[in-house]
């Protein structure tokens, strides 16, 4: 199996590296994947260098992290790479997982519509095809959302 994470700029820390951490720790390939640098800067102003930077290579994985944080989780919804990305892993029945405020991409590329899912309060007033669930965690299918870390 092998996940990625996408980052932007205003990731949330945790959300983004205790995934890659507790999948490297399982044995998982996770690769870190820097949308448009190699070093991208989190919500509070940490570096951290990324793996690679995205290209076709990500469309090989098996599962994709969208982590929240802001304005991460809103600058991956707004790039069309990240939705066209999730259309494709949704129609191959891939894993899908988004925390915290990352289900909005969700909702932008279409692939939440009709499903159930979770995410940090007050975002499911952007997500309004989907059925929001005031749970922790909800997995519908391949997809998989979290409140928050």
């Amino acid at each position: 199996m092998k996940a990625i994470v996408l980052f932007k700029d205003g990731f949330e820390e945790l959300e983004a590296l205790s995934v890659v951490d507790v999948l490297r720790r399982a044995k998982v390939t996770c690769e870190m994947i820097g949308m448009d640098s190699l070093v991208v800067t989190s919500s509070h102003q940490i570096k951290i260098q990324m793996d690679k930077l995205f290209d076709k290579e990500a469309y090989e994985a098996d599962l994709v992290v969208l982590p929240g944080g802001l304005p991460g989780a809103t600058s991956l919804r707004d790039d069309q790479r990240v939705c066209d990305l999730l259309k494709e892993f949704n129609e191959k029945g891939k894993w899908i997982a988004a925390i915290c405020a990352g289900p909005i991409s969700l909702e932008k590329s279409g692939v939440i519509k009709g499903k159930k899912y979770t995410c940090y309060p007050g975002f499911e007033d952007e997500i309004v095809s989907g059925l929001h669930q005031d749970t922790l965690v909800y997995v519908d299918q391949n997809i998989i959302t979290g409140r928050g870390p």
